[in-house]
Parts: structure tokens; C-alpha cells; sequence
């Protein structure tokens, strides 16, 4: 199968010191903080091997409970997250300590007789077949699988390869038994990422029972209405059925098959293009897809699931690389600003489960031991993938799909290249470059390239010009200005042979808007370039202004700090005062996101 865009090798990615570098290294300590007894509690007690005379107060507790339905889902999240960490870094520590788990996984399954190799009893499954309320033990055992396969793909552990191919042989016989009205019943239970897996599987092996089962794990009761333009995700759990997308996208990428990509293109108009989303860029209200562009009445203390966040991103990703579409990495961007870094705690590394978006909210933040939410899972894979997302290549050369310090050793036309992208010493995020004499914030993100070659190298440079941009973004290579037309939401291509020590400069000029409420668009929410920002105050707010021009409703407040230029700002003109900060450096603080604002003429 073609692909527009196509990643660059894992390890060829280095994070340089950034906000980036600090989130994903908060995440690796909690990731390495786990005892391996713990991450395998449940499968040991399922299998025999676990003690029941082992100190009480030293388990893992919430979802991962041993009397949890779900009990177990949460160590394949982290053999995934640990697989990507050894992928990008060759880190030795989180190799040893996976591939440890690993053969305890294959010791669990050779005591439970061969074949199944989970948390959870096999019975479970037989107990959706036989329509006894269960909770979601297809969910459960695929985090496993998932591990498993990523474990084989990314870290190269063949064991991995060997345990998930065995338990495959149980699930080949044990849906062989059913017919097909009979597993879209079945399936019907939450059935997770089981097609990706299977599909992932059979691009592995290439053998035919996992084809098959690929096919078994079809969801034509979901897909058929997604392909006749229906809407079947309104008031419809979010993250049941955004996996079952992702199988399509990854069979269609293993089979060269048009329906499965129809279908995930189907997906995305039906809970993107069709629907809208918040200001943060993701949607869902307590787990939901909310109706299409109606949210006012769904503001609450449950929105934007982490998951559905991290998952909507995973989607994104597959779309991206097969049509090159920059929108994609445009709501990528949004999301990971207003998802994936707001929903981390930037002092402990734990997980806000939801994002609140209703006046007053706070974030409820999980344990490391004491919760294990379905977002613990996807916390720890989501601050892996900042470098996978970076760059690609394609036929004309390299794109930069976002600005993430970062450092890249790649390859073109057999020319070794290494890029170094860097934001200004004076910020800590991306941000604006200070030149003498200015004397306030600049309202501009300044990217800086370095590109040595070792020999001349003619390639494009292609970078992403973001959605939020004013106007046109400025270029400068080697110092000289250039003229190169590129509007927002498109790719700036910079094509020319690259001596061996060249410099780019490239100037996103922001400024704050206003995001409306689809069904009230008095009421909106303000964002600084990509960035949601966050109102301090613990109650609807009524502000009075030109809600079209938030510049006059709010200023720049405690800008500078030595030397680093700081986010915040505060209201202006108000009877009361307030201050905005970035919705993701929120920790504790009650804060408002979207405001009623009425003019004052």
C-alpha cells in the first residue's frame, strides 16, 4: 500500500530540552516506578502463581483490583509504552524490565494449559456469548495482545511474537464455533482494538487463520451505517467504537482493501468534520459523542476523555500519512497542547481522566497505585509518541509535521543528514524570538533548523504551516529573507540543495482569538495560537466586550520572568479582575474556559 507520508526510523528522533522533553520524562519515571509483580498480579493470580499471603497494601488497586472486571488491561498499555520507549531510545533499563514481563506472560500462559494467556478467565467470553453482562473482556485481553504485538514490533522480542501468535490460535478456535449473526452479538460488547490487533498480526505473519480472523472481528453493524453517511455516534460511547476504526485503518493498510480505509475515512467525517469539536479540539461529554455542533448543553465536569483524545490522535495519524492532508496534523497539534499535555500533571505525571470544560472546574487527578483508569493506560503510551510524530519523508524530501525540539539523524539519497530544531533559549515552549530593542512578548512562534549534511544533498524541506497562523509565515535560510508564498493550514516547501551547514528560520505570526460555541456563539472560549487558555475563577463569568476581537478584553500579565518570556494574560475593562494562564499548565486551580461576552455598545 502507497502512503503519502512515511515515518522516519524511531531511533533516528532525539528530544531535545523542551516542555516536551520534561512531560515525556515524567512519564518514563512513573512508567519505571511500577514493580513488576504488581504489573503482573493479575495475570500470576489467573495462572496460579500469585501468593495470596503477599502484603495487601503493596497491590495495585482501582481497575487492577483482583476483584476488577477489567483487572490486568493496564500492563498492556505499559508493554506498548515501554516497547516505544525502547524503540526511540535504546534505553537497556525499560528493554530488560519488558522483556522480563514478557517471559512471565509466556510463564502464565504455559500454566493456564497453552493458548490463553490473560488477566481474566476465559469464561468471561463465554459469557458474552451467552448475553451475561460482563465488563468488556474483549477491552481487557486486547490491551495484552496489544502489548504483546508491539513488544514483537518495536522492541524485536520474539517471545512476545510467540505468546501472542499461541493465544491467536485460541481465539481462532473459539470464534469458529460461532456464525456470524452470532459474533456481531457478540461483538457488540465492547470489543476494543481486537481488529487492529489481528490485523496488525497478520502484517507480521501473513498467515491465513489470522486473515481470517481479522475478517471475524469485522463490525458490519458499525461500519455499513458509517458507509451509508448515517450518523451512528451520537450519544454513542466514544471510545468503544474509535478502536474499531483504527482495525479498519490497519487492515486496509495490511489487505490494500477500499472499504477498510472508506470506512475510517467515514469515521472521521461522522465524529470530526460532521460534529465539531471544543475549543481543546477533542469532544465527548461523560464518555459520548456529543450531537452534531450542539455542546452548549454539554459542558461538564466530564469532558474530553483522555482516551478519546489519545485515540482521535492515533486516527489522525493514519489519515495523515495515507492523503499527506495537513489538517491532520493541525488538529494533532490542538490536541496534543489541549489534550495530552492539559490532561498530564506537570508536577506528578498522573492523569485528569476527563477535562472539564464547565464554569468552575477542577481536574481530578488519578493515584500511580490507586486507580488505574483506561486513561493511566493511555497516559503512559501518549508521552512516547512526541518524535514519531515529528517528522516524515516523503518522495520530495523531509516534512516537518510539528515543532517539538528536537534532533533527527536521517538519511537522503544514502546522505546522511542530521536536522536540530530549537525553539529560542528564552522559551520553554514554543514561542517568540526576542531581537534587540523589543521590549514586550511578540506575538509569533520562531522555529530555528539547523541542517548539516555531509555532502551536498538536494531535498525539500517541507514545514507545516500551522492552522493558527496570521497571515503569512516569514522565512529565513542562512540569514537571507525568502519569498515563499504558504498560507495557513498548508506545507511551506523550501527545495534546494543543502550544502552541509545550513540555518532556517521560520516566524508563525499568532494572535488571540475567540472560539464560539457552535450553538452559542456568544459564548466562547480564547486561545492564544493554539493554546487554550484557562480563566482562574470558580463561576461563570460574564464578560463585556468585542468578543470578535479578545485582544481588546484581554492583555499580556506578568509576561517576563529573567529571561523567559511567559504565557499568561488577564482580563481587561472588567468589573472584577482575572487572570488566563494556558489550560495545560493548570494543576489544581479551579478555572472557566468558555465565557459569555456581551458587548458594551
Amino acid at each position: 500500500m502507497h502512503t503519502v507520508f512515511r515515518p522516519v526510523p524511531a531511533r533516528a528522533v532525539k528530544l531535545l530540552p523542551s516542555l516536551f522533553q520534561q512531560r515525556a520524562e515524567l512519564n518514563y519515571a512513573y512508567v519505571m516506578s511500577l514493580q513488576n509483580q504488581n504489573l503482573l498480579q493479575n495475570y500470576y493470580l489467573e495462572a496460579g502463581l500469585w501468593n495470596p499471603r503477599n502484603r495487601q497494601e503493596d497491590i495495585h488497586w482501582g481497575w487492577e483490583a483482583p476483584t476488577c472486571q477489567l483487572r490486568g488491561h493496564f500492563l498492556g498499555h505499559w508493554l506498548s509504552a515501554a516497547a516505544r520507549l525502547y524503540a526511540n531510545t535504546g534505553d537497556a533499563q525499560v528493554k530488560a524490565k519488558a522483556d522480563f514481563i514478557v517471559a512471565e506472560l509466556a510463564r502464565c500462559q504455559q500454566e493456564n494449559g497453552g493458548g490463553w494467556a490473560g488477566s481474566i478467565p476465559e469464561k468471561y467470553l463465554d459469557w458474552i456469548a451467552r448475553g451475561k453482562s460482563v465488563w468488556a473482556p474483549h477491552y481487557t485481553v486486547h490491551k495484552t495482545l496489544m502489548g504483546l504485538y508491539e513488544m514483537a514490533a518495536y522492541a524485536g522480542n520474539e517471545q512476545a511474537l510467540d505468546v501472542l501468535s499461541q493465544w491467536a490460535e485460541w481465539f481462532y478456535r473459539w470464534t469458529a464455533q460461532f456464525s456470524r449473526a452470532e459474533l456481531d452479538d457478540i461483538l457488540d460488547v465492547e470489543t476494543g482494538g481486537m481488529l487492529e490487533v489481528w490485523a496488525d498480526l497478520y502484517g507480521l505473519t501473513c498467515k491465513a487463520e489470522h486473515l481470517e480472523l481479522l475478517r471475524r472481528y469485522d463490525r458490519p453493524r458499525l461500519f455499513e451505517r458509517l458507509l451509508a453517511g448515517e450518523d451512528p455516534l451520537t450519544n454513542r460511547h466514544a471510545n468503544t467504537t474509535i478502536p474499531e476504526a483504527h482495525g479498519a485503518a490497519r487492515a486496509y493498510e495490511v489487505t490494500g482493501e477500499q472499504r477498510w480505509r472508506d470506512i475510517a475515512e467515514a469515521y472521521w467525517r461522522s465524529a470530526v468534520t460532521d460534529r465539531g469539536v471544543f475549543c481543546t479540539g477533542s469532544q465527548t461529554t461523560g464518555e459520548v459523542w456529543n450531537p452534531p455542533f450542539a455542546f452548549a448543553a454539554r459542558l461538564s465536569d466530564k469532558n474530553q476523555e483522555h482516551c478519546v483524545a489519545y485515540n482521535m490522535m492515533r486516527l489522525a495519524d493514519y489519515l495523515l500519512r495515507w492523503t499527506g492532508d495537513v489538517a491532520y496534523a493541525d488538529y494533532w497539534e490542538r490536541n496534543l497542547y489541549n489534550g495530552i499535555l492539559a490532561q498530564q500533571n506537570p508536577e506528578t505525571g498522573m492523569v485528569a481522566y476527563f477535562l472539564p470544560l464547565q464554569a468552575g472546574s477542577v481536574k481530578v487527578w488519578g493515584t500511580p497505585t490507586h486507580d488505574f483508569w483506561c486513561c493511566h493506560g493511555s497516559l503512559v503510551q501518549a508521552h512516547t509518541i512526541y518524535g514519531n510524530h515529528t517528522y516524515f519523508e516523503n518522495d520530495a524530501g523531509l516534512v516537518v509535521s510539528q515543532y517539538i525540539p528536537t534532533e533527527l539523524a536521517w538519511q537522503w539519497d544514502g546522505v546522511p543528514v542530521t536536522i536540530k530544531q530549537t525553539f529560542d533559549t528564552e522559551a520553554s515552549m514554543p514561542g517568540p524570538r526576542t531581537p534587540d530593542g523589543e521590549t514586550h512578548r511578540p506575538n509569533r512562534w520562531s522555529v530555528e533548523f539547523s541542517v548539516h549534511s555531509e555532502r551536498p544533498a538536494t531535498f525539500a524541506l517541507q514545514m507545516r504551516v500551522p492552522w493558527w497562523t496570521v497571515g503569512a509565515a516569514r522565512v529565513w535560510i542562512n540569514g537571507e529573507a525568502q519569498t515563499i508564498p504558504a498560507s495557513p493550514s498548508s506545507f511551506l516547501n523550501l527545495q534546494r540543495t543543502w550544502q552541509g551547514n545550513d540555518k532556517v528560520r521560520v516566524e508563525f505570526p499568532k494572535r488571540l482569538w475567540s472560539s464560539p460555541m457552535p450553538d452559542e456563539p456568544d459564548t466562547v472560549a480564547f486561545m492564544d495560537g493554539p493554546v487554550v487558555l484557562a480563566g482562574l475563577c470558580d463561576e461563570e463569568r460574564v464578560l463585556i466586550g468585542d468578543k470578535d476581537h479578545p485582544e481588546t478584553l484581554l492583555t499580556p500579565h506578568n509576561e517576563r520572568e529573567w529571561g523567559v518570556w511567559r504565557p499568561g494574560y488577564r482580563a481587561r475593562g472588567q468589573e472584577r479582575g482575572l487572570r488566563f494562564v494556558p489550560l495545560y499548565e493548570v494543576q489544581d486551580e479551579r478555572y472557566t474556559v468558555y465565557f459569555p461576552v456581551r458587548s458594551n455598545v
